[in-house]
């Protein structure tokens, strides 16, 4: 008989990294490792000595060197809970949030790693919650619809300022001298699997859905980058590459620095690199129309197929086998989710649920929840907008801001936390329709990510208001799971794998039994405050009211006043 063999997976994400390991046969999760980024998000200061780099406004860096101690501490950790042979390792992939990237030089060192850029902001990672570059998106959209760009319309007609080229052209404007030292401007992603091989590999995902490339075009032409800005005429060239690899292809074998990072064997296969959205597709059994997958996190994203490439208003972009061969895989998220719960819990809840929670030795989260769960849908009286971390669809706006209506003197932190709940179901709805409305199918969803596996009541809310049945995947680290899943195509059937993700899929992947199903009670009442949700969406996110930009522009204003005066 023989012997069992199987992959690791890595998911690189806003807080920490997460890897499996799983059996490739069965898809069976052996063992699973979470390691905390010690630097976390930086968006206030930068970790240096000496007087503070303090950052402004809408900036979300990271320490490169968090992704190497991830591999350090989460690969050897699988090995040892399992007492799995290495060599019975037969692939390893990764997944990352998207669009993070970084500047390096040509050997592949990330530029705030080296002494004279350390304490330049520029040279760290922007993470993809980076906002700071919504300037340059502006410029980046308003020269696409100059030159009538066709490669326009597969983003939903707006670039992001989260999008790679746009945190390019910021560091240009802003920095120069680092634009200028960096030989490569690489995704995360990729710079990841570069310090795995000790070769340089470009994914057709984060090229596709994030850099403005093609299956059947490429990047946009050298005018375009001219247009924004002579220097970056020959940006593709110059700092990146037009060599795309395609999902499921092996990057190459794990070099022998690798390989005493994670314990495992050198030469083991280690698939191209993939967005941690996009792996959790066929990490979620989908690989046909019809079914959306929501990765729900910190954000959400949502992602389902297609047959065929249609506009749709506000999508984060279309891509022509960016995540199933043979289809087109279209993308669309809200910035803001599990981080509008969290910062509500953090900064204004009451003493007494802060005092609930340690006598029932539970989180604070399950105390709001369970408050709130014996609300009826519009008991509360409240309605909210979920853009507390702007609109990424279908509005594309990062300047747009949250909202909370109707709050009383007798209003309870229990009903805001189902507000805020609600206002993000609605997000999603609003996304579905806009898909529906354009020829692509959204029948169920399928879901993944940490919020499914804590809080039942934001399910069922979701269902509700969606109409749609809710699925859940068994794997609580799905786009670990899913990049698993690549890493055991990167190797291949020959060692064991598969030679293709959809082969991989019907194999390995699983769905939970239970399921969330629309209670049509409560959606008649949601289906009056969607149409509320809705006018409160035009009026705010559509020009007719400008008060949130209005605000974020004087707060920017007096704090950088204030830090002139400091």
């Amino acid at each position: 008989m023989s012997k069992r063999k199987y992959a690791v997976g890595i998911d690189f994400g806003t807080e920490s990294g997460r890897g499996v390991l799983v059996e490739v046969a069965t898809g069976r999760e052996v063992a699973t490792a979470v390691y905390p980024y010690p630097s976390g998000v930086i968006d206030r200061a930068l970790p240096v000595p000496g007087a503070a780099v303090r950052l402004d406004p809408d900036w979300a860096l990271q320490d490169p060197q968090d992704y190497i101690r991830t591999f350090k501490g989460t690969v050897p950790a699988l090995l040892r809970q399992t007492g799995v042979d290495p060599g019975d390792v037969i692939g390893l992939g990764i997944d990352f949030t998207a669009c993070t990237m970084l500047p390096a030089n040509k050997e592949g060192t990330p530029l705030c790693d080296l002494p004279e850029y350390r304490r330049n902001p520029h040279a760290w990672v922007k993470l993809w919650k980076h906002h700071a570059a919504q300037p340059e998106a502006d410029r980046i959209n308003r020269a696409a619809r100059t030159l009538g760009e066709p490669w326009l319309k597969r983003y939903g007609g707006k670039i992001s300022s989260e999008w790679f080229f746009a945190k390019i052209l910021q560091i240009l404007d802003e920095a120069p001298e680092i634009y200028s030292a960096a030989d490569r401007l690489i995704e995360a992603a990729d710079w990841v699997v570069w310090q795995l091989t000790g070769e340089e590999t470009r994914n057709s995902c984060t090229a596709g859905y994030k850099a403005m490339w093609s299956k059947r075009d490429g990047f946009p032409r050298d005018r375009f980058f001219a247009a924004l800005d002579p220097r970056l005429e020959h940006v593709i060239d110059e700092k990146m590459s037009r060599q795309i690899r395609s999902l499921g292809e092996c990057a190459g074998g794990l070099s022998p620095r690798a390989a005493r990072w994670t314990g495992l064997r050198p030469g083991t296969a280690v698939a191209i690199a993939n967005v941690d959205a996009h792996v959790s597709v066929p990490a979620a059994t989908v690989a046909e129309p019809g079914r959306m997958v929501m990765i729900m996190g910190t954000s959400i994203c949502h992602m389902v197929l297609g047959t065929a490439e249609q506009t749709v208003e506000g999508m984060c972009g279309v891509v022509e086998d960016g995540i199933i061969p043979g289809l087109f895989g279209y993308e669309a998220g809200q910035s803001g989710v599990g981080d509008i719960f969290a910062w509500f819990v953090a900064a204004a809840v009451p003493p007494e649920y802060h005092a609930a929670a340690r006598k029932r030795k539970g989180d604070l989260h399950a105390v709001l929840e369970r408050e709130a769960a014996r609300l009826r849908p519009g008991e509360s009286g409240l309605l909210a907008l979920d853009w507390w971390n702007g609109n990424r669809s279908v509005l594309v706006d990062v300047d747009l801001t949250g909202m909370l209506l109707g709050a009383t003197l007798a209003t309870r932190a229990p009903e805001i936390y189902r507000a805020l709940i609600e206002s993000t179901a609605f997000g999603t709805r609003v996304i579905a329709e806009a898909f529906e409305k354009n020829g692509v199918m959204v029948n169920e969803f399928v879901t993944c990510g940490g919020l499914p596996e804590k809080n039942k009541l934001l399910m069922q809310i979701y269902a509700d208001i969606t109409g749609r049945e809710l699925k859940v995947t068994a794997s609580k680290h799905t786009p670990a799971f899913g990049s698993a899943m690549f890493g055991a195509v990167a190797a291949g059937s020959r060692a064991g794998g598969y030679d293709g993700i959809v082969e991989a899929a019907v194999c390995m992947a699983r769905l939970k039994r239970e399921s969330f199903k629309p209670v049509r009670e409560n959606r008649k009442v949601y289906d009056q405050l969607y149409a509320e949700y809705c006018g409160l969406y035009d009026y705010f996110g559509r020009g007719a009211n400008d008060v949130m930009k209005r605000l974020k522009t004087l707060r920017q204003t007096q704090r950088r006043s204030a830090k002139r005066s400091a």
